[in-house]
C-alpha cells in the first residue's frame, strides 16, 4: 500500500508517494509558482498514474492552535476549526487548507490526515509557553507560544541522534531550521523545551521577509499612522533580509556579501547575530548540547552561513558536533501516519 503526502504552500505544491512499509519514495514532484492548488493536484495525479494502492493522503498544516496535538482525520468540522487560525499563519494555513480541499474534490473517498507543525511543541513547559500577560489571556484566549517548523525539527533531531549513535531519549540538541522562514528549537531527550517562533510565525529570528523579534511598542507606534493591513504586510512581506538589503534570493545575498556590498553585509550580520543569540540562550537552558543541527535550504545549504554563525561560539561549541542535515517533512508526515491508530493496514 502507499501513502501520498501533500505539502501545499502559498504558490507551490510538493508531493511524495511513499511505500507504507519501507517508506521508500516511489514518486515525487514540486510545482512552483502555481495559480491554483486544484490544477497542481490534477497534474500530480496525472504524474502518479495508478491511484488504486493509495490508502491515505497526509497533509502538512502549519498552525493547529490549541486543539490539534497529533495526526488528525480531516473532516469538515476539523477544517472549520483550522480556518480559525488562518490569520495567525496567513502565509501558510490558507494554502494548506486549499491543498486539502483540492484532494477532497478529486479524491472524495480517500482518507485525509493532517499533521501539524505546532504538534511537536504542544508540550512545551509553562515557563517557555506562557507570555508575560495577565494569565486570563492564556487560559481563555489561548495566547501562548505554539512554535512552528515542528515536523522539520523533529525529523532532523531523530536523524541527528542516529548520527550520534545515541538514543534520542539521551540527547540534548539545538536544531536550526533556516529557509524563507527560520526557527530554532531546544530539544532535550527527544522533547522540545523551547523554540523561537511563538503565537505566530513572526516571532524569533529575522527571516527573509519577516522582521522577527521586535519591541511591541514599535507596532503600536506604526499603527498610529498605518492601517492594520499595512503593518501586517510590512512585518510579514517587506521586512527581514528583504527589507534591509533588497534581496529576496538568499544565494544572491551571499554573492553580494562576498562583494562586500554594505546593505547585504548589514542584513547578513544581523541575521547571523540573532541566530547566535538564540543558540547561546538555548545552550544555557539545556546545560550543554551533544549537537548543533542546521537544516532548511539555507541551514543545510552553503557553508558560509553555518561557519559565520559558529564563529565566535567556539567556547560553547567545544566538543559539540555541528551537523547539516537535509530535512524531509514529507517523510516525517508519512512516519506519523504510519503510527496513527486510525490508519488501516
Amino acid at each position: 500500500m502507499k501513502i501520498l503526502v501533500i505539502n501545499a504552500g502559498s504558490t507551490s505544491l510538493k508531493y511524495k508517494l511513499f511505500d507504507s512499509g519501507s517508506l521508500a519514495v516511489i514518486k515525487e514532484g514540486n510545482f512552483q509558482n502555481i495559480e491554483s492548488h486544484k490544477q497542481a493536484l490534477k497534474q500530480t495525479l496525472r504524474k502518479i498514474g495508478d491511484l488504486r494502492d493509495i490508502q491515505v493522503i497526509g497533509h502538512r498544516v502549519v498552525h493547529g492552535g490549541p486543539y490539534f496535538r497529533k495526526p488528525t482525520k480531516i473532516t469538515e468540522t476539523v477544517l472549520k476549526k483550522l480556518e480559525q487560525f488562518n490569520h495567525l499563519a496567513p502565509l501558510h494555513n490558507p494554502a494548506n487548507i486549499s491543498g486539502i480541499r483540492a484532494c477532497q474534490k478529486y479524491l472524495p473517498q480517500m482518507l485525509n490526515i493532517a499533521c501539524f507543525d505546532t504538534a511537536f511543541f504542544s508540550d512545551l513547559p509553562d515557563r517557555a509557553k506562557i507570555y508575560g500577560l495577565p494569565l486570563n489571556f492564556y487560559k481563555k484566549e489561548k495566547i501562548q507560544r505554539y512554535g512552528f517548523h515542528g515536523l522539520s525539527h523533529k525529523y532532523v533531531a531523530l536523524e541527528a541522534a542516529k548520527k550520534l549513535q545515541k538514543p534520542i531519549e539521551k540527547t540534548r540538541l539545538i536544531t536550526v531550521h533556516l529557509g524563507g522562514g527560520g526557527s530554532i528549537a531546544a530539544i532535550k531527550h527527544g522533547k522540545a523545551i523551547d523554540t523561537s517562533m511563538g503565537f505566530t510565525p513572526l516571532e524569533g529570528l529575522m527571516m527573509m521577509t519577516r522582521a522577527g523579534d521586535l519591541d511591541p511598542g514599535i507596532i503600536l507606534y506604526l499603527l498610529k499612522n498605518h492601517s492594520r493591513e499595512e503593518v501586517d504586510n510590512l512585518l510579514n512581506q517587506k521586512s527581514g533580509i528583504k527589507g534591509l538589503s533588497g534581496y529576496i534570493n538568499y544565494l544572491n545575498l551571499l554573492k553580494a556579501v562576498r562583494r562586500k556590498a554594505p546593505k547585504a553585509k548589514l542584513a547578513f550580520n544581523l541575521y547571523v547575530y540573532r541566530i547566535q543569540k538564540y543558540i547561546g540562550a538555548y545552550f544555557a537552558v539545556l546545560g550543554g548540547i551533544d549537537a548543533l543541527v542546521f537544516t532548511g535550504q539555507i541551514g543545510a545549504g552553503e557553508a558560509l552561513t553555518r561557519d559565520s554563525i559558529c564563529e565566535g561560539l567556539e567556547k560553547i561549541l567545544k566538543d559539540v558536533k555541528v551537523m547539516a542535515i537535509k530535512t524531509d517533512e514529507e517523510k516525517m508526515i508519512a512516519r506519523e501516519i504510519n503510527k496513527f491508530e486510525i490508519f488501516v493496514r
